[in-house]
């Protein structure tokens, strides 16, 4: 059928069906947005067809199965999967586990994207590949994640993604990707169209009055003439036509008018998405269905039954399952579920039995629960929320539904859905919950709120917990206190209630916890450094931390100890400590899916990988906590990950944007910390521009409260000893040097103890200086702090020259603008290279020429080329196809003018640096 007003649509369609065909590098995704019966189907359709040549590939969201993590990626993968074997063994072992083939942990949805991209990658070596998903506002939120994940990836692959989301309705994880809104036909195309599809003539006036109402709504249009009798036409002006919001009504009409058996059928298949011929052939022969009820569907235009199951528009199989009588919808579950094999697809056969029960039953309920804790195997916390919500309205007992209740919206926090989570926990209280789940449902909103809205309005919430619980159970209070002192780090002084030293004397007098031990040094080490004083309390913190990294440590406790515990490795100098755990912390949380934890881990990671230097690293994790704070609805921790990370760039309109971004956001108000963290934002970036007396200001202020536990307040007194050196005001830096010093003897670590060499010799002269920046360089070269490491030698090579000793001054100068360079820290370098120009050095042009300057996913390709990895060792490391990594090779080797593998490192290292 020709689509009436689509010409501009249907000439995007085709092209990007030619630039999958021709294999041309350009956008190959689209998301088709607009309003019920707007034609996004007919859309897809027209792509279905202009698709000579390719596979395609079809699913649908199914709005009975939101809650059914990876159900819609199993239907778009469901045909490849004899090609499992081909993918990589972490891959296919995470992908077989996502669909239930395998028993085995919850998948790494990173990992789980990356195997679903390498599949369709596999297929499309065969043939080019088009993948079209309808009605992708009811997939599930994992499909939506992993296809969003797959959509941002798809540069060099023969592969085609086309989505339609009915309106309102965009999916929060496919924000950012291309889209194309749908909109109303014109009254000129939509008079054409009903002329296409109406017998006889129409009067003008009649026409006109269905125009008028049926908006410029295609589907309207084309149902219209189906249900009405050509005396309805022609006495239209009493009638009412189906708008836009109706639609579905014109789909009932069509349903009802069929045999009471095919209806039956319409609606066994409309519950059951995956399509299964099988499946479908087994439940109608439960409910007694004929072989022959699936004729008049086909010939309606409903349906269609050949390899699979397909409903020709979405709206059919909604309308259907929507007007259904409760009774029907569950006898037709109950017939699906008796028909799903419980070994091979138990959580779907649970899913089909909890919809086909219409009130209280313990003993679906309590299949529900164990359908959560294998749900939680494979798919993670999202799933297992989903069964023990559902679970919580099944349970007759109210004091057991209580408790199911409070254990789905813990799962649903876990999963970051937030708002749904805190509607749990107020049906929970409804509940006749005894005194120690009443204070485990308090502790859990403070976690939400900590969460979701801001440390400060959790940190009141958390310390009742903590002293409800101090009787009752002693372990979780002190988990409770953990997470109070976790959140009054975070928001630093506070301008009324409980501050850190309050925090920390209530912890201290807690019972102590049971094991492992290592738990309470910790939190006892914190609370002691924040009471008596970082000699007290950081050799204990130390230990703990020693535990933690060597140790084995579960889910469960690295989820709920971890972020503390990398928080005060930052604070205590224990780089290696950092790195570690906070790695091993963001795997938890991508393993787990446990997104209420995994942003606040991102951020401890880019700030960690941020001072190693890896800004190329530090940049994709705050894009995922971005896109993570999208989905989960709370931004605030990806603006700060881009506020710890934007001053090392050296890029001012960035960072400026970065502080307004943490200063404008309501949730923080009255937070001492963001003014902490804003001004070291803002010295780090000024000290890098050499504007001293801007960096002074801003590092002045950033050192004020030494009451906020380490973080931004020891690194602003870092920033504010150089800016005050360098702008005329040596007292106050000699008092911000003995400073540091006090604290980084407290720590002992060679990243602590060089970072005090560096600041002493800045307030030192003559032979005392230039051994403290000969230490500094020492210590600072065993650590991975290499853009502190970088900061000594050019502060040794300033401090060099400024003694007239130019050429040892170009030499540490030297080392340290190429170490600038290669991190893309464009401040600093623009500094090191004028001090290297006054030092009478010609300093040639370090970066690439214009077109031929690596982009920072080049550089980082290019490197692990250089080192030796395949294009498939690449493409998991860095969650890219090995298509992709060959097209972006192609362009490295353009670049750089080079013809292998081979001339990388001497071409990448030496004479062109990757930026950013």
């Amino acid at each position: 059928m020709r689509l009436y007003g689509r010409k501009f649509e249907c000439e995007l369609l085709d092209q990007l069906v030619a630039t999958v065909q021709t294999g041309r590098s350009s956008s190959s995704v689209l998301i088709l947005r607009g309003e019920a019966g707007i034609g996004k189907t007919a859309l897809l359709e027209h792509a279905r067809g202009s698709a000579a040549g390719c596979r395609v590939a079809l699913a649908a969201g199914v709005e009975p199965e939101m809650e059914l993590a990876f159900s819609g990626l199993h239907q778009l993968c469901a045909p490849f999967l004899d090609r499992l074997h081909r993918l990589p063994k972490p891959q296919r072992e995470a992908l077989e586990t996502a669909f239930g083939l395998s028993a085995g942990t919850p998948p790494d949805r990173f990992l789980v994207g990356l195997a679903v991209l390498s599949l369709l990658a596999d297929v499309a070596e065969q043939e080019p590949l088009i993948c079209l998903i309808d009605d992708a506002q009811w997939l599930d939120q994992v499909s939506a994640q992993t296809l969003a994940f797959v959509a941002r990836r798809l540069l060099a692959e023969r592969i085609g993604l086309v989505l339609a989301v009915r309106e309102p309705g965009l999916r929060q994880e496919l924000a950012g990707l291309p889209q194309l809104e749908v909109g109303r036909l014109s009254d000129g195309d939509a008079r054409a169209l009903l002329d296409s599809v109406t017998p006889g003539r129409l009067d003008k006036r009649v026409r006109d009055r269905i125009v008028a109402e049926t908006q410029g709504n295609p589907l309207a249009l084309l149902d219209l003439p189906r249900g009405l009798t050509p005396a309805e036409l022609a006495g239209y002006g009493t009638a009412h036509p189906p708008s836009a919001g109706r639609i579905e009504l014109s789909f009932l009409r069509r349903v009802e008018s069929l045999p009471t058996q095919t209806r039956q059928l319409l609606l066994v298949a409309a519950a059951e998405p995956v399509g299964d011929v099988t499946l479908l052939a087994r439940a109608a022969q439960t409910l007694s269905i004929d072989e022959t009820a699936a004729a008049p569907a086909e010939s309606a235009g409903l349906i269609t039954i050949g390899t699979r199951v397909r409903f020709l528009h979405p709206l059919g199989r909604s309308a259907t399952y929507r007007v259904a009588t409760p009774e029907d919808r569950q006898r037709v579950h109950r017939a699906l579920a008796d028909a799903t094999d419980p070994q091979t697809d138990p959580e779907r056969r649970t899913w089909h039995l909890a919809n086909a029960t219409a009130g209280p039953d313990e003993t679906v309920a309590a299949e529900l629960a164990r359908s959560a804790e294998r749900a939680q195997a494979r798919s993670g916390v999202a799933a297992a929320a989903a069964f023990l919500e559902r679970a919580a309205e099944l349970t007759p007992d109210p004091a057991r539904r209580g408790g199911r209740a409070l254990a789905a919206a813990r799962a649903k926090y876990q999963a970051g859905g937030y708002d749904v989570a805190l509607g749990l926990l107020d049906a929970a209280t409804l509940s006749p919950l005894d005194e120690r789940e009443r204070a485990r449902a308090g502790l859990l909103r403070g976690q939400i709120v900590f969460a979701s809205t801001s440390a400060s309005a959790a940190l009141p919430l958390l310390l009742e917990a903590a002293g409800q619980l101090e009787p009752l159970d002693p372990g979780l209070a002190r988990e409770s206190y953990r997470d109070a002192l976790l959140a009054v780090i975070t928001a630093g002084r506070l301008p009324d209630g409980p501050q850190l030293a309050d925090v920390a004397r209530a912890t201290l007098a807690a019972p102590p916890g049971p094991a492992p031990e290592r738990n309470d040094l910790l939190l006892n080490g914190v609370a002691l450094v924040a009471t008596e004083g970082y000699a007290t309390g950081v050799p204990m913190v130390l230990r703990a931390l020693d535990a933690f990294r060597t140790g084995e440590v579960s889910k469960e406790e690295g989820l709920n100890w971890l972020p503390l515990a990398c928080r005060m490795a930052h604070n205590v100098w224990d780089f290696d400590s950092w790195s570690a755990l906070s790695a091993r912390l963001v795997d938890l949380a991508r393993e787990t899916g446990a997104l209420s934890v995994l942003p606040s881990a991102l951020l401890l990671l880019v700030s960690n990988r941020a001072l190693a230097g890896e800004f190329a690293v530090a940049d994709s994790l705050v894009a995922e906590a971005q896109a993570i704070g999208e989905v989960t609805g709370s931004r605030f921790l990806a603006q700060y990950a881009a506020l710890v990370f934007e001053p090392w760039r050296g890029r001012e309109s960035a960072t400026r944007q970065a502080i307004e971004a943490v200063t404008r956001e309501a949730t923080l108000q009255g937070e001492g910390k963001v003014v902490t963290a804003t001004q070291w934002a803002s010295a780090v970036l000024y000290n890098g521009l050499g504007r001293y007396e801007e960096a002074y200001a801003a590092a002045e202020r950033g050192s004020e409260h030494p009451q906020e536990l380490g973080g931004p307040f020891i690194r602003s007194s870092i920033e504010l000893v150089e800016a005050a050196t360098r702008s005329g005001r040596p007292a106050r830096a000699a008092q911000a040097a003995a400073r540091l010093d006090e604290l980084a003897q407290a720590g002992g670590t060679d990243w602590a103890l060089g970072t005090s060499a560096s600041v002493r010799a800045q307030v030192s002269e003559g032979p005392a200086a230039e051994a403290l920046y000969r230490e500094a360089i020492e210590r600072l070269g065993r650590t991975e702090v290499r853009i502190t490491y970088a900061r000594a030698r050019l502060l040794y090579g300033e401090w060099l020259r400024r003694e007239n000793r130019r050429a040892d001054a170009r030499e540490q100068l030297g080392i340290a603008y190429e170490m600038f360079c290669q991190m893309g820290a464009e401040g600093f370098t623009e500094r090191a290279s004028r001090e290297l120009q006054a030092t009478g050095e010609k300093v040639g042009r370090r970066f690439a020429k214009e077109g031929t300057t690596l982009t920072a996913q080049e550089g980082q390709i290019a490197r692990l080329a250089g080192d030796g990895l395949t294009n498939l060792e690449i493409g998991s490391q860095l969650f890219i196809s090995p298509h992709t990594v060959e097209w972006h090779l192609r362009k490295v080797f353009v670049k750089l003018g080079i013809v292998s593998r081979k001339q990388i490192p001497t071409s990448l290292l030496k004479d062109v640096v990757a930026m950013t």
